[in-house]
């Protein structure tokens, strides 16, 4: 059993998978969210809007050994990634210290939305960030803000993450959603367990003494081109009908390696798609 203590700040889908994790290694997990009754069982609530900058009243007298912010926006836009992100974030930061509490090490879950490479190309930590969009630009601002915070802190760049209920592309599969073969669109994904799973190592790496890098990325073995992917869950769905129209909802390309991270000792449970479509497609069986 272990006598450490994590505080997810954003405690939902992937949060609340981390916190069971951590929970089934002895440790004592606080969740912070607006609606603390879809908190896993045994995880002492926190129930806040990280838009007020008023400190919750459940926040906790001792300081949590870690702190992980773990939030997804509610709001899909500038203004809304701005406050989940970056306010929110500030906030949190403002309560530990109007508390004089100091956690080990804050973990920031970020996305590889600040990579803007789209030629397919392999990247890794030390690749360039100049992102596009809102989303990247907001995720880049938060990353310094965390970074900044004079807390220990490493950033999480999670990429595309499936599981249970986050069936976008399995739905658009059934209906004979069409991707272009040529040239291959890459996409990088990660089974949400196994998101969680890569928080949990990092959090015990360090708690063991391991010194941990500021910035690792959470993808699977095996970023594959869309249509491949497509293809796959086609004969495995046994879907033989193809819409009239060609849609890709995105148009980056690139492959994220989890190099980094395995050097660590980490690894998925689920390496690839293929398992880990498999393993939901006969869940919902």
């Amino acid at each position: 059993m272990s006598d450490l203590s994590a505080m997810i700040v954003g405690c939902g889908d992937v949060g609340g998978r981390l916190a069971q994790q951590l929970m089934a290694k002895g440790w004592q997990i606080s969740g912070l969210r607006r609606t603390v009754t879809a908190l896993p069982e045994g995880v002492a609530p926190i129930a806040a809007d990280l838009a007020d900058p008023t400190m919750p009243q459940a926040w906790p007298q001792r300081s949590p050994d870690y702190l992980v912010y773990c939030v997804a926006a509610s709001q899909h836009d500038e203004a809304g990634y701005q406050a989940a992100y970056v306010d929110g974030l500030r906030h949190v930061l403002g309560w530990l210290a109007e508390r004089g509490q100091r956690p080990r090490r804050l973990l920031f879950v970020s996305s590889s939305s600040v990579f803007a490479q789209k030629d397919g190309e392999w990247i890794d930590e030390t690749a360039a960030t100049a992102p596009e969009g809102y989303s990247g630009r907001v995720m880049l601002e938060a990353e310094g803000l965390a970074l900044a915070s004079g807390l220990p802190a490493s950033v999480i760049r999670l990429t595309g993450i499936y599981g249970p209920g986050r069936e976008w592309l399995l739905g658009q599969v059934r209906q004979g959603y069409r991707v272009a073969e040529a040239p291959p669109l890459y996409g990088n994904r990660i089974h949400a367990e196994d998101a969680a799973s890569l928080i949990a190592f990092l959090l015990q790496a360090d708690a063991e003494g391991v010194a941990l890098e500021d910035c690792y990325i959470g993808v699977d073995d095996d970023p594959a081109p869309l249509a491949d992917v497509v293809a796959w869950l086609r004969a495995y769905m046994g879907v033989t009908e193809w819409s009239d129209e060609q849609r890709v909802r995105r148009t980056g390309s690139k492959r994220c390696s989890n190099a980094r991270a395995k050097a660590l000792g980490w690894a998925p449970v689920y390496p690839s798609y293929k398992e880990g479509y498999a393993a939901i497609l006969k869940g919902a069986r």
